[in-house]
């Protein structure tokens, strides 16, 4: 039996992530659920105390448009990240695989650290080594949460 999950990231800005993720991994921002104009009236409607509620930060979820991957929730937190390797983080599959040339794939992964760069990336460094037939770049989010083009 399988169980299902979402990724929860801890955060400043919610929306800020929330935008970059979306860009990142093709995901579309969920909506409250209807009736609610925000998720904070959805919590308050299905009975949560007011001095659990934070203000409305805006969108903070994003979902998978096909509806395969996992749901993603941006969760706002006090504390900045600190500066240590995370001990986990995702691997966006950018380059075309194996069955792809090693140039073609260094060619994606370049071009999509390009983009996300321009979307407020950051790019820390490149995985490759001579006589491995393997090419990646490792990059940080706009809060600084590492994660790989590969």
């Amino acid at each position: 039996m399988t169980v299902r999950f979402q990724v929860t990231i801890d955060c400043n800005d919610p929306a800020l992530l929330v935008r970059f993720w979306a860009d990142a991994l093709g995901y579309k921002i969920q909506p409250p659920p209807e009736g609610f104009e925000t998720w904070v009236d959805f919590y308050r409607g299905i009975g949560v105390p007011e001095e659990e509620l934070e203000e409305d930060i805006g969108p903070d979820r994003l979902v998978d448009p096909g509806g395969q991957g996992p749901r993603f929730w941006f969760q706002k937190v006090p504390e900045r990240k600190t500066v240590v390797k995370n001990r986990l983080h995702l691997d966006l599959f950018v380059s075309g695989g194996r069955q792809t040339s090693i140039e073609q794939r260094r060619a994606s992964v370049d071009a999509e650290a390009e983009r996300l760069v321009a979307a407020g990336a950051t790019r820390l460094r490149v995985l490759d080594a001579e006589g491995i037939d393997h090419y990646g770049v490792v990059m940080q989010d706009p809060e600084g949460n590492e994660f790989c083009l590969v």
